[in-house]
């Protein structure tokens, strides 16, 4: 069974956005129009003309999966183990319909490189088959919008993994404007602005909650946005080492951090007591309060009374303190 090919439409101005609003994206002529960027946008026309031939109508040969490794761009983080099983199971009964793409192995001889499917080829390893495939030589961008575009005709990938799968392409610099992540992944300059937003969040944050695969972009945004905080940072932190963080599915752990950020942080009530004290003569008087570890003792009186006390009291600290001292704390007794 034939494979539709990923590079189908991968400029073309019909090209949609797969997001939770399922609006159209702008095309990506809009993107850059002159100098450098002309140039570039010519050589991705070349790149999606040579694609039109690399799987339908190919040779499918069987390769040893111990021969493969996988692509050096991430398209998954990790891979749903119910979703996993599933698929082992389908192949494992009826065989691998569709063969995946890889190339030679460019810093390897003798070895391949998945372009797409790194599923079936993990399936192929769990059942100790060999994995069904076409081989092309392709270079680097090729690779990657034929990864990009394969996975932007999907649905369920999550939307944290193309932000980092995004991310890991522009770190690479194939040009200066991005043109290559926007056509592999058919997105807008906005969209991608806020994949790399996303993605650039602290890893520990990200590692905890998944791939919270019912979660989509704008959501994980308003999460970017509150992190924006470092209190927030700190408060995320905090929580994602709660004992009852990891037990939580990963769409529950998205939503209950997001509810926490969001909330006002508790603040430790402190108790605070107050009282008067008049001596006999009620010459003066004095305020005491004690608030955590504050004691402050305010003196009034009508007349110099409540000053030369307060001086009196203060020439004396030394004396009073070491009494304290002695009445509060046992002292050592020699054995």
């Amino acid at each position: 069974m034939a494979r539709k090919n990923p590079f189908a439409k991968i400029i073309d101005d019909d090209t949609r956005t797969i997001d939770e609003d399922k609006r159209p994206s702008r095309p990506v002529s809009d993107y850059a129009a002159k100098g450098a960027s002309r140039s570039l946008l010519k050589s991705l026309d070349e790149l999606a003309a040579r694609a039109d031939k690399l799987v339908e109508g190919e040779t499918i040969v069987e390769l040893e999966p111990e021969l493969i490794d996988a692509s050096f761009v991430r398209d998954r983080r990790a891979d749903d183990e119910a979703e996993f099983n599933q698929l082992l199971e389908r192949i494992r009964e009826r065989g691998q319909d569709s063969p995946i793409l890889v190339r030679p192995n460019p810093k390897s001889a003798g070895r391949y490189m998945v372009v797409f499917g790194h599923r079936r080829w993990k399936v192929a390893q769990a059942l100790g088959r060999k994995v069904r495939a076409v081989v092309k030589d392709i270079q680097d961008r090729e690779h990657v919008l034929a990864l990009g575009q394969e996975n932007a005709a999907r649905a369920d990938v999550p939307f944290i993994d193309r932000a980092l799968f995004a991310a890991d392409v522009v770190r690479l610099r194939y040009d200066d404007d991005n043109a290559i992540i926007l056509s592999a992944l058919s997105i807008d300059r906005t969209t991608l602005s806020k994949m790399l937003s996303v993605a650039g969040l602290p890893s520990p944050i990200l590692d905890a909650i998944g791939q919270a695969k019912n979660v989509g972009r704008d959501r994980w945004y308003e999460l970017k946005l509150l992190l924006d905080s470092p209190a927030n940072q700190e408060r995320a932190l905090e929580t994602i080492r709660e004992d009852a963080f990891p037990a939580l599915s990963s769409e529950a752990r998205f939503d209950f951090l997001v509810r926490k950020l969001k909330s006002k942080p508790s603040r430790r009530q402190t108790q605070t007591s107050k009282r008067n004290w008049t001596p006999q003569d009620s010459a003066l008087s004095a305020e005491i309060s004690a608030e955590g570890k504050k004691f402050t003792l305010a003196l009034k009186a009508k007349t110099s009374d409540a000053r030369a006390f307060g001086e009196y009291l203060s020439e004396n600290l030394d004396r009073l303190y070491e009494d304290f001292r002695r009445e509060t704390i046992p002292q050592e007794t020699g054995g």
